[in-house]
């Protein structure tokens, strides 16, 4: 039995009351789309802080959200771990907050800034970046898929010079 990976834009999935078996690193790698994310938690060194019981909820940027940096941007990132913890951290909330539970304003993350969520009838949006699929539901916390990585205000990538 095999469940659709990707939804329409705007579209809610549907939450099925089953028992998550994955925890938020391994759901992210099962979901197949979040390839770059998961290569930069093992870089950081964030799988097992996001392995562990939580919950959290993760605003996840999908592999096309990364390709959207600018040129080398990931790539400096990865040399400069304590940033790219920072920059991942920046993208993960404290609890277990599914589409239906959130509101707007802004909530703290782990790395210490507060984001901004806009929830609309039609849309849920963190710092201006699109929620494009909801609720993946892990041992430990939820993913939702984002298309653009965010920053915290007044940060922003640079590709690294050469």
């Amino acid at each position: 039995m095999s469940q659709s990976k990707t939804t329409i834009a705007g579209e809610q999935t549907s939450t099925q009351r089953t028992t998550p078996a994955m925890n938020i690193v391994e759901a992210a790698i099962d979901a197949g789309n979040f390839t770059t994310l998961a290569a930069a938690l093992k870089a950081a060194g964030l799988t097992d802080t996001l392995s562990k019981k939580g919950p959290f909820t993760m605003f996840a940027p999908t592999d096309e959200a990364f390709k959207k940096l600018p040129a080398g941007a990931m790539d400096a990132l990865l040399k400069d771990s304590a940033k790219l913890k920072a920059v991942l951290n920046y993208h993960v909330i404290a609890g277990h907050v599914t589409a239906r539970d959130m509101k707007s304003g802004d909530v703290m993350t782990l790395q210490g800034s507060p984001l901004t969520a806009v929830v609309s009838s039609s849309e849920v949006k963190v710092n201006g970046a699109h929620v494009k699929r909801t609720d993946l539901v892990a041992t430990n916390g939820v993913i939702h898929a984002i298309d653009a990585v965010i920053m915290p205000k007044n940060w922003q990538l640079f590709a690294a010079a050469a």
